[in-house]
């Protein structure tokens, strides 16, 4: 006797017409970003900027932003992708309705209202303090190097610049003037043409030698702030030193240098990106910074740098999570790359526990003692005391597992957008939609 199986009512016509909603679960993620949107989140920075009555009726604000958020929580980033999905995955089509956006349109929107956007991180951020899932009795603070929209192939150094700049230029040089000479012969060749129209790979090469120049410029005068920067903090040191009554030490350190060292380079595709080096090589990119809070592994602020290291983001960002929230924390914890003697001293000034580890090894008290200074021996000695009850193993299991969250289970390796104002932005949409999917499993 052969199986009964159930129906298959492929071709059958509903008696009445379903509404999208019905395929979606009303527990779905998609749902409570819809619900933030139109009841919560305040959206008078971009539906105040469509004043104009011409032309067809835009998108509704509140939809578009809705589409971007779900998109970003999803871990689809492209334009492309999330207008494909919002005529393919019912999640999608729930939240527009039906009426899909162009993949232009998304970018966009995206492009123009990118601030207002970014903004939204506090407000979504407050929503999550309202919830309890924010409480700030442990911060812990972590950055992660994400690989910028350019390739570290397209950089080039500052020696290298100085000598393709003249090759390019003699190269360009010759032409014209072998150009100059056979005017005669052009114009046989030429006919009514002028004669004097510059071969595609001349005007190549003077497109790269102009991006070559301006790239030089720039480091030279980075170099040049830098060294006049530095000479100020000389000079502060030694007005110091004087009023202090204190002898002079060592020899006169000799002046910055105004020329950018040579091995200082420069991307072409996007300019304030960085070579960074992480444990798996060196890329092209930005260190994009979070400090995350115990309760529910919530991001309280975040931040962006195309720079190296990660000292000078640790103050900003114990005074970014006051600014959002109104208090500041009770504790926070940080590795080695944070650790210094300002550091110290600005969280003892701030009334914040400090945890952070004073060498980079596998327990946070040990490694070479590189950093010194006596509130660094007294973090150390605080770390050994602890032992394995030392608050500062909550770090690990507090910020690390946020990046892991967004790079490995959502796929953010790469920025999308250039320009490091843009990236921020970037950067604090995807730190927004980390907290939504909180704000969902809460929910």
């Amino acid at each position: 006797m052969s199986k009964d199986f159930r129906p298959w009512k492929i071709d059958e016509t509903q008696l009445l017409p379903p509404s999208v909603q019905d395929y979606v679960p009303r527990d779905h993620l998609s749902r409570l970003i819809v619900a933030l949107v139109r009841e919560e989140l305040d959206l008078s920075a971009i539906a105040g900027s469509y004043r104009s009555v011409l032309g067809q009726p835009p998108f509704d604000p509140r939809m578009m932003t809705a589409l971007l958020l779900h998109g970003y929580a999803s871990g689809i980033y492209s334009s492309r992708r999330i207008a494909r999905a919002a005529s393919e995955r019912a999640d999608f089509m729930m939240i527009v309705a039906g009426d899909a956006p162009d993949f232009r349109t998304i970018s966009e929107f995206r492009r123009r209202h990118l601030k207002a956007l970014a903004a939204l991180f506090v407000q979504v951020l407050q929503l999550a303090e309202k919830a309890g899932l924010v409480k700030l009795g442990h911060v812990a603070l972590d950055g992660t190097k994400i690989k910028a929209n350019a390739s570290k192939h397209k950089a080039m150094s500052y020696e290298r610049m100085k000598k393709r700049e003249a090759e390019l230029a003699a190269e360009v040089d010759r032409w014209l003037k072998a150009a100059e000479a056979a005017d005669r012969e052009e114009d046989k060749l030429y006919g009514k043409q002028r004669g004097d129209e510059m071969p595609d790979w001349v005007a190549d090469k003077q497109k790269r030698l102009e991006k070559i120049r301006q790239a030089k410029a720039e480091l030279e005068a980075e170099a040049k702030a830098a060294a006049e920067q530095e000479m100020r903090r000389r000079e502060k040191a030694e007005e110091q030193r004087k009023a202090e009554g204190r002898k002079k030490n060592g020899k006169t350190p000799a002046p910055p240098k105004t020329e950018p060292e040579g091995k200082a380079q420069r991307n072409f595709t996007d300019p304030e990106s960085r070579i960074l080096k992480t444990k798996d090589g060196y890329i092209q990119g930005y260190n994009a910074q979070a400090a995350v809070d115990a309760q529910a592994q919530i991001i309280v602020a975040q931040s962006l740098t195309h720079s190296m290291s990660d000292q000078d983001q640790l103050v900003p960002l114990i005074d970014e999570i006051k600014d959002n929230l109104g208090r500041k924390p009770k504790e926070a914890s940080a590795d080695a790359g944070y650790c210094s003697e300002a550091n110290l001293a600005a969280l003892a000034e701030r009334e914040v526990g400090a945890y952070l580890a004073t060498g980079r090894a596998k327990h946070p008290a040990e490694g070479r003692p590189k950093i010194t200074g006596p509130l660094v021996q007294a973090m150390r000695d605080k770390l050994k005391r602890a032992g394995r009850r030392t608050r500062y193993r909550l770090r690990k299991q507090v910020v690390e597992p946020v990046f892991g969250q967004i790079k490995q289970a959502r796929g953010f390796r790469q920025f999308l957008l250039r320009g490091i104002e843009k990236v921020r932005a970037e950067w604090a949409l995807i730190c927004t939609a980390h907290n939504l999917t909180k704000l969902a499993r809460a929910a």
